[in-house]
């Protein structure tokens, strides 16, 4: 890492019970300043929280840089945690931060690309797949024209798949405002592709 921070050193844990104590009791012991249990917790989740910034950004440079970012975030606020929802959730949440305020202009970026996946029949014939590029640059032009809300809300259900619960907790809103922007997200979708010739928007 490029981020020379003391809990993200490559030493071993010292305790070998850490590696299977709930990520709850870790964090209790980092806002007590446990380095040991901050490498325990980096060790569970850091692969996960690399993905997951990867996948948003489409820069693997630049996610693996965010890590550390995410994990120092945790080490200096791991005592204001309130267990409002599971710490993998909360990590998610810093994480999604930290990757709004990285994210620059984008074009059909991976998340462009899984959604397309998920709205397109996976059933193609060779008769249909000289059009599929066709309709995959319509698709992409048309999530391009979503608001930032509704793109997040389609990145986090059909690409990270997390659940409406986990949705909320990520974003900070009631689980009502996820399905109400889901629904107008697929509805102004629907629409887009409509009035480009695409009738079928299976989100």
């Amino acid at each position: 890492m490029k981020h020379h921070h003391p809990t993200l050193a490559a030493e071993p844990v010292g305790k070998s019970f850490l590696a299977t104590m709930p990520d709850e009791m870790l964090l209790a012991l980092i806002a007590a300043h446990d380095k040991d249990a901050m490498r325990a917790l980096f060790v569970r989740h850091n692969v996960r929280i690399y993905r997951f910034l990867a996948h948003i950004l489409g820069d693997a440079t630049t996610a693996e840089d965010l890590v550390s970012e995410v994990f120092i975030e945790v080490w200096r606020n791991a005592g204001r945690f309130e267990a409002r929802s599971k710490v993998s959730t909360w990590i998610l949440a810093i994480a999604r931060y930290k990757a709004a305020s990285a994210r620059r202009r984008r074009s059909c970026d991976q998340l462009d690309e899984r959604a397309i996946e998920l709205l397109e029949d996976p059933a193609d014939d060779a008769e249909a797949s000289v059009q599929k590029k066709h309709r995959d640059a319509i698709l992409c032009d048309c999530l391009k024209q979503l608001s930032p809300a509704h793109r997040e809300i389609l990145n986090l259900i059909y690409y990270q798949e997390q659940s409406v619960s986990e949705v909320a907790q990520i974003i900070g809103v009631p689980q009502s405002t996820v399905k109400t922007r889901a629904f107008y997200a697929r509805k102004h979708m629907a629409g887009l592709m409509a009035a480009r010739g695409i009738e079928r928007a299976a989100l």
